[in-house]
């Protein structure tokens, strides 16, 4: 490959903690906000062109391990962080969107995977791509409406008042509900190919439909105008639901014999 993982990560690591550094510091000096932006763009870019070309070099879309699904959400959620500086003028979600990312990226360097290019009978259906590119986006989108949600409470503690960061919050939330609705839908139609049924409770897809059921449980109550205070702490501590449908599953007893082990992240 013409540049390998470490050097990847450690470029766009570097150039997201460059943009944050100009981003915080063109407060004062306005000057410093677009080079700030570009170099966390940059970094982004860095990522996703290193996703771009191991999806080359494997012959087949880097989606199977949880070391593969990490490299995509650490491209994906920067992106989000930046939509909502350009959409609702809010620049502090990028920097904790960034953070994150970087998070991710440390586990695959202290943790790095060997990576089998092949793919198993079920994972060859047309299906299994936009299932679990979809439920990504979902779980960025999510991640960072639990953000948003986390910096409402914190500021809600010292009674300071932040409408916007509340909308932003619920707009994500409902963005991502949605990607991962059509998750759930691809997965049913995956599961149907490849293993003959819609549906049998396996351990994935039961946290899955329960992770659904948590944020329809928030909009519900939203709709119903309950203290927006307790929906921020709600929001901010559903996610804790999706973590467990992405990874913290694999460590159950009765993932064993699920039909979605294909390898130990």
């Amino acid at each position: 490959m013409a540049i390998d993982f470490n050097t990847a990560a450690i470029a766009a690591m570097a150039l997201w903690a460059a943009g944050a550094i100009l981003g915080i510091f063109s407060v004062k000096n306005a000057g410093l906000k677009l080079p700030g932006i570009i170099l966390s763009l940059v970094g982004s870019a860095i990522i996703a062109g290193y996703i771009a070309l191991y999806w080359n070099f494997l012959g087949r879309p880097p989606l199977r391990t949880l070391g593969e699904t990490r490299l995509w959400y650490a491209a994906l959620i920067p992106i989000v962080g930046f939509i909502v500086e350009f959409r609702w003028k809010i620049g502090w979600l990028k920097y904790y969107c960034m953070s994150l990312a970087s998070f991710f990226l440390i586990i695959n360097l202290i943790h790095p995977e060997v990576f089998d290019k092949t793919l198993m009978p079920a994972l060859q259906s047309p299906w299994f791509v936009p299932h679990v590119v979809v439920y990504l986006v979902g779980y960025v989108f999510l991640a960072a409406a639990s953000t948003a949600a986390s910096h409402n409470v914190y500021l809600e503690l010292r009674s300071k008042n932040n409408d916007a960061g509340v909308t932003v919050a619920h707009y994500l939330s409902m963005l991502g509900f949605v990607f991962l609705t059509f998750g759930l839908i691809f997965g049913a139609l995956w599961a149907k190919e490849a293993w003959g049924h819609y549906w049998t409770w396996d351990p994935k897809e039961t946290w899955a439909f329960l992770s659904w059921l948590a944020y329809l449980a928030y909009l519900h109550a939203n709709s119903y105008k309950i203290d927006r205070s307790k929906l921020q702490w709600y929001l901010a501590l559903s996610f804790i639901v999706l973590l467990v449908c992405w990874f913290g599953v694999n460590y159950l007893p009765s993932s064993q014999n699920s039909v979605h082990t294909y390898t130990k992240g």
